[in-house]
């Protein structure tokens, strides 16, 4: 059994005795102590949004969330099967003072997790979510009298309102994307994404669906994180020549992974680097991705005329420096694609519509128009160290070591070279260092990530 405590929220496996898995006690405990900070924040706080993907854990779940909001005075709004961007859309929508969305996004269906959001829609910073985790371990918490209970209410008009918004973006170009007459398949990994996806393609025009995966019964078909290997299902259809492109989407619909006609994968990478490219093409501005995602973004972005900016891993980071640098677009190399114009959040509805906006307009195949990025190969790493190394004096030396290169340390230690980089960041959670290397091309990228290990391994001897 696991359970894991993060700045934004709890997740854990479901079952065990509390504080080992996420049992009953530690979904009220924890949805108590975020109700306790709302109130301490906001004395006149009074109702939060929750909603869920369709997990098999998520109706049980769900129940304790709501009835310990209630029991804390607040008044839950339940929008129920939804995906995490509908849900921030929602908590801004009804002028909430919170939301809960209950997801373990790419887990697998052992799972679950609450994921907390402020008034804003957006997850907790750093600190926010440190306070949650301290008043949740203290128990500093009490619930309200009977005269004082919340209430709840169901609201499920909250999918079609998100599909809505989408379609009436100004760069959204419906007409084009019917006018194309593509076919597009979609595995929805049997979440809400198999409700919501088709219902957005159909509100944009596509009249050719295929759909795999598509029941929200919770009821897994493959791993859930949309990563290659988990997708072959989808790749041998394109490879029979069945659609022009495959949309891929995590339990919770914030990241977005494209097949291409041909069956290989576009590369989750490359999600935010197209849909930036046709975003930077009427919309100039910066563009924000976090310290691991591909340098593709970058050279988009200043084959624009634009600049860009890297932030630490993490949602909460990217969405901050985008505020700073008045971003147009953002997001995270995982398919998590950020439009400010929408929402800030990481939003999968936004990057399908966006993309097919793209795809009507070049009038290209899928695999002719990743041809016209630039070329790199992204390579994740780890070295396990014995838990008596001191993981930030590691970093530190690697840090010294390649002084005379352009260094990065606001998140572990990025060092860029002439043509690649390489990325180093402490795990929070085991004794490893992650290691993210980009190059031309795999084999280099692994090298390279080869050579920083020999690095380690000499500065621990």
């Amino acid at each position: 059994m696991s359970l894991i405590k993060s700045i934004s929220g709890i997740r854990g496996t479901i079952g065990g005795t509390t504080g080992e898995g996420l049992g009953g006690v530690d979904i009220v405990k924890f949805t108590s102590a975020y109700a306790e900070f709302i109130k301490r924040h906001n004395p006149d706080a009074s109702r939060i949004v929750i909603g869920r993907d369709a997990r098999l854990s998520g109706e049980m779940v769900s129940h304790l969330v709501a009835g310990s909001l209630m029991a804390m005075g607040m008044d839950v709004i339940n929008i129920g099967l939804a995906t995490t961007p509908t849900t921030e859309l929602a908590v801004t929508g009804l002028n909430a003072d919170g939301g809960i969305i209950i997801t373990a996004s790419h887990n697998p269906v052992q799972w679950n997790a609450l994921k907390l959001l402020n008034s804003k829609g957006e997850f907790l910073n750093d600190a926010e979510g440190k306070e949650v985790i301290a008043i949740a371990d203290n128990e500093d918490f009490s619930f309200v009298e009977v005269h004082s209970l919340g209430k709840e209410i169901k609201d499920e008009t909250w999918a079609m309102r998100h599909i809505e918004m989408v379609k009436n973006l100004p760069l959204v170009d419906t007409s084009a994307i019917e006018a194309a007459g593509f076919t597009v398949a979609v595995d929805a990994v049997n979440s809400v994404g198999g409700i919501v996806i088709p219902q957005l393609l159909r509100a944009l025009g596509v009249k050719n669906i295929i759909e795999l995966n598509c029941e929200a019964n919770g009821k897994f078909a493959h791993t859930p994180e949309p990563i290659p290997e988990n997708l072959t299902q989808i790749s041998d259809l394109m490879k029979e020549d069945k659609a022009d492109v495959g949309f891929v989407v995590d339990p919770d619909v914030d990241r977005l992974a494209i097949v291409m006609e041909n069956g290989e994968m576009f590369v989750e990478e490359y999600t935010l680097v197209a849909v930036a490219d046709y975003v930077l093409k009427t919309t100039p501005g910066a563009t924000v991705s976090n310290l691991s995602s591909s340098r593709a973004l970058r050279d988009v972005t200043a084959g624009h005329g634009c600049s860009y900016s890297a932030a630490a891993v993490g949602e909460v980071n990217v969405v901050a420096k985008m505020k700073e640098t008045g971003a147009v677009i953002g997001g995270e190399g995982n398919g998590g694609v950020i439009y400010p114009e929408l929402h800030y959040g990481r939003d999968a509805l936004v990057g399908v519509a966006l993309f097919l906006s793209l795809l009507a307009k070049e009038g290209k195949k899928v695999s002719e128009l990743k041809k016209t990025y630039p070329a790199y190969s992204i390579a994740k790493n780890k070295i396990e160290l014995t838990p008596d190394i001191d993981v930030d004096a590691i970093l530190e030396a690697v840090k010294q070591k390649f002084s005379n290169e352009n260094i990065t340390d606001i998140d572990g230690v990025k060092i860029d070279f002439a043509d690649s980089w390489v990325h180093l960041r402490k795990s929070n959670t085991e004794p490893i260092i992650r290691i993210y290397s980009e190059a031309a091309s795999m084999e280099e990228a692994d090298k390279l990530a080869e050579d920083i290990k020999e690095v380690i391994r000499s500065l621990n001897k």
